[in-house]
């Protein structure tokens, strides 16, 4: 599996001046992106992510201004991770999503490819990275990928230095996340497999976000430390920030 990390220009980044607006703006994206998709090749390849920010684009998608708009039954829903729980547990991601979103549109459940969380952590990144292969064919290339950023530098389940930063030849890892009570394993994508992306969109929001969006985007590059330095997708790149998460940069736009 190829590893398309090239040395792209700066990422876009645009600042928002609420977390509303901010969901509003990323759930348009999704729209505009899903229908150039179906248009060109028949279907949208999306990855959602986990966390409050994702959410609340979610939500916004579902509203009456949005859903109507997207062919659900051309739209194909993966996770960018997942912790390893039963799907209806309130810490995973797929069932957030859901919540949010999945069971209030028409998308068919043979679209929905969750990660199953509730397998040996092991056996599931098997399933998963299978499951994308069969789906994909010889290269993965989803059309949008949605990314969190943890306060640690992390995005997806790709945490400071553990053992799938290293993983070139996968799409998908079981992964230990370090200090974590609930579930310290999980299930995460690789940089492969993201960075394959035809476009990435970073969700923040919230002050307590700031010194790692300026660490992340303007710090020392040590991906190492901060493996959200590490995405670098063969398409756009682009974060979204509203103004208490962009307070520490120097540029904004």
């Amino acid at each position: 599996m190829k590893d398309p990390r090239q040395h792209p220009g700066p990422p876009r980044i645009f600042t928002l001046d609420t977390p509303q607006h901010l969901a509003e703006q990323a759930a348009l994206e999704f729209q505009v992106r899903a229908n150039a998709a179906i248009q060109e090749a028949g279907r949208f390849a999306v990855v959602l992510s986990g966390g409050s920010t994702p959410a609340a684009m979610m939500k916004e998608l579902a509203t009456p201004e949005h859903a109507p708009l997207v062919d659900w039954s051309r739209v194909h829903v993966f996770w960018s991770d997942e912790r390893c729980v039963l799907p209806n547990d309130e810490h995973s991601n797929f069932a957030m999503a859901n919540a949010a979103l999945l069971s209030c549109v028409p998308i068919p459940a043979e679209n929905i490819h969750r990660m199953q969380g509730e397998l040996d952590p092991r056996e599931a990144a098997d399933a998963y990275d299978r499951l994308l292969r069969k789906f994909f064919g010889a290269e993965t290339a989803f059309d949008l990928t949605y990314l969190g950023l943890g306060p640690d530098g992390h995005t997806a389940s790709l945490f400071p230095n553990t053992e799938a930063l290293d993983v070139k030849d996968r799409n998908c890892v079981a992964n230990r996340a370090p200090g974590h009570v609930v579930s310290p394993w999980r299930l995460t994508l690789t940089y492969p497999a993201i960075n394959a992306s035809k476009a990435v969109i970073f969700l923040v929001q919230g002050k307590e976000k700031a010194d790692i969006v300026a660490r992340v985007l303007e710090g020392p590059r040590d991906v190492r430390q901060l493996p959200a330095q590490d995405i670098a997708p063969r398409g756009t790149l682009t974060w979204f920030l509203d103004e208490a998460a962009a307070a520490k940069l120097s540029r904004k736009s």
